[in-house]
């Protein structure tokens, strides 16, 4: 009778389970760290076709920048500066104006930057006794656009009904003195006004930086606001989220009538 033979040890099979198994993790790792690496390299791209923040481009006088402060609402008149009735009267928005907003959006974790534009904007602004005494602009909403026509549709459609609240105003409630902005030296100050989007007005502060010189002026700057408070509801599409707030952004060039 023939003794049955010892069965032989099969190492070479758990050794190749062993290193499948292996190789299958470190890819996992691997396509892990390329969506991470991805969604951040796919973010900064992103973030740096974002339009930079408004600032003053009006150039200032010597004489105004040495005698002018940066000061806040209530400052006097600084020495050699332009007088009164300079600056006193109507000043209408003039070309080279734009408006838009400034959103956080959240692509698989990673930030990105994303600004939205217009230049249909149109309004004006009273100074009287070196006081800004009333402010009355506008905003073609529907006209706002970024780099992203889907973006833009999104927003015209679904987050603003632009069809049946086509324009946003602001007015202004408070007076606030300006004079530290005559004869082209800047001030910084804060406007209080009501701002109406999406069909609902709510009171919010504007940060301003001002300056007025001769029969020209700019006011440039960014009002917080909470999307909610406006009745517009921040997406989110799970890889893709926007914050609930934001900032509405200016560029106002003054033509004095």
């Amino acid at each position: 009778m023939t003794e049955p033979q010892p069965v032989a040890p099969q190492p070479a099979k758990r050794s190749t389970r062993t290193r499948n198994l292996m190789i299958a993790a470190i890819a996992l790792v691997l396509v892990v760290a390329g969506v991470w690496v991805g969604s951040r390299l796919y973010a900064a791209h992103e973030s740096s076709k974002a339009a930079a923040a408004p600032s003053l481009s009006l150039t200032a006088t010597p004489e105004a920048s040495s005698s002018s402060t940066a000061g806040s609402a209530g400052a006097g008149s600084a020495s050699g500066s332009t007088p009164e009735a300079d600056l006193n009267g109507t000043w209408s928005i003039s070309t080279g104006s734009f408006a838009g907003y400034r959103v956080a959006e959240v692509l698989n974790g990673a930030n990105v930057t994303v600004t939205g534009r217009t230049e249909d904007v149109s309004g004006e602004v009273t100074v009287a006794g070196q006081r800004l005494t009333a402010a009355s602009l506008t905003l073609n909403v529907a006209s706002v656009t970024t780099d992203s026509t889907r973006r833009d549709e999104y927003f015209r459609t679904s987050a603003i009904n632009t069809s049946q609240y086509p324009e946003a105003t602001f007015k202004l409630t408070e007076a606030v003195d300006v004079s530290a902005a005559a004869n082209g030296g800047s001030q910084e100050f804060t406007i209080k006004g009501d701002l109406t989007l999406n069909g609902t007005t709510v009171p919010v502060t504007a940060t301003v930086n001002g300056a007025f010189t001769g029969t020209s002026a700019q006011v440039v700057g960014h009002i917080d606001v909470t999307w909610q408070d406006f009745g517009v509801q921040a997406p989110n599409l799970g890889f893709v989220s926007v914050q609930d707030s934001g900032q509405i952004e200016f560029s106002m060039n003054l033509a004095k009538g």
